[in-house]
């Protein structure tokens, strides 16, 4: 899995779950950061919400949820 699939899932899962429209979940998540496996070796990607504090507990349950699924991706 690429970060351009984990968004794509991040982006499916929040408007099925929460509602709302991709655009906004798009503007509210941000990108899918990756790191180093040598330095992350557990999980190597990370979201940084920026929407209000709904939106952002929205981002931060979706995310928990894809890293226990997919915690490394290339």
């Amino acid at each position: 899995m690429t970060a351009a699939d984990l968004r794509d899932l991040f982006l499916t899962t929040l408007t099925r779950r929460f509602g709302g429209n991709r655009r906004r979940w798009r503007m509210v998540m941000g990108e899918v950061k990756l790191y180093s496996r040598a330095t992350h070796p557990h999980c190597n990607w990370a979201v940084t919400p920026s929407g209000s504090a709904s939106e952002n507990s929205a981002v931060e349950a979706v995310a928990d949820d894809l890293r226990a699924a997919h915690p490394i991706i290339g």
